[in-house]
Parts: structure tokens; sequence; C-alpha cells
């Protein structure tokens, strides 16, 4: 495949590293945002905007990961072909990730406008998806199960 297939690759991989970087910590952000107080008015600004800051850079990291994944995809064949069953489950679990990564914007959102209704305990559970995907994805790029 050559150098270049190489580049592509290590570059896929820092840039979707560092988009679930921002997926990893910025629900840890809306658990602090659900425990403050209401009269805590700079505490909640203060998170509001390192949240902010960190959802618009793992914004700017996902088109990378993703333009560099469809490049390895269309133009390197990286799982086309008969017995790639791995690619279709990791391409879904893609789907769900930007999913998931708009749905971060959405709750952000709520927090910005003062309509959360969720508690601490639901962003906790909700913090786990982005983990369990990136293991998934690792697990199925990596063993290639099926």
């Amino acid at each position: 495949m050559g150098n270049s297939y190489l580049w592509v690759k290590a570059l896929h991989i820092v840039f979707v590293a560092s988009w679930f970087a921002g997926l990893f910590y910025l629900p840890r952000f809306f658990v602090n945002l659900a425990t403050v107080p209401a009269d805590s008015v700079a505490e909640r600004e203060r998170l509001l905007l390192m949240a902010r800051k960190l959802q618009r850079f793992s914004s700017i990291l996902m088109w990378p990961a993703i333009a560099l994944g469809l490049l390895l995809w269309l133009f390197y064949g990286v799982g086309l072909g008969p017995g790639q069953g791995w690619m279709h489950a990791k391409l879904a679990l893609v789907l769900l990730v930007i999913g998931y990564h708009h749905a971060c914007r959405s709750l952000l959102r709520g927090f910005e406008q003062g309509t959360n209704r969720r508690s601490h305990r639901w962003f906790r559970v909700f913090n786990e998806v982005s983990v369990l995907a990136f293991a998934a994805i690792v697990v199925l790029v990596v063993v290639k199960p099926f």
C-alpha cells in the first residue's frame, strides 16, 4: 500500500483519539454542571465556558477523523471485500458516535438555556457510552472478529 497509506492511517488514529478525548471529558462537565448550586453563577459560567470550548475543539477534530477514515476505506480499500463484516459494525458504531457527539451539543445547549432536567447520575451513565463505543471500535479494527 505504500508510505502514504501509513501516514493517512497514523493521522486517522491521532484525530480519532483526540476527538474521543473530548467526548470522554465533555460529559464530565455535564456531571459538574448538574451539581452546581443555583446561586453559584460564576462556577456555572466557568464550567459552561470550558464545556463550550471543548465541544468546539472536539467538533473540529471530528471532521479530519471522519475524512481520513473515509479515505482509508474508499481510496485504500480498508474493510472492502468479502469477510469484512467488522467494517459494517464499525461504521454503525461511528454513526452512533457522531450522534452522541451531536447529543452532547444539544445537552450543552440545555445547560446554556437553563433547561437541563437530567441528574448528575444520568450524566455519569451517559459518559460511559463514548468509552464503550471506543473500546468496541478498537476491538473491531484490531481483532476483526467477523
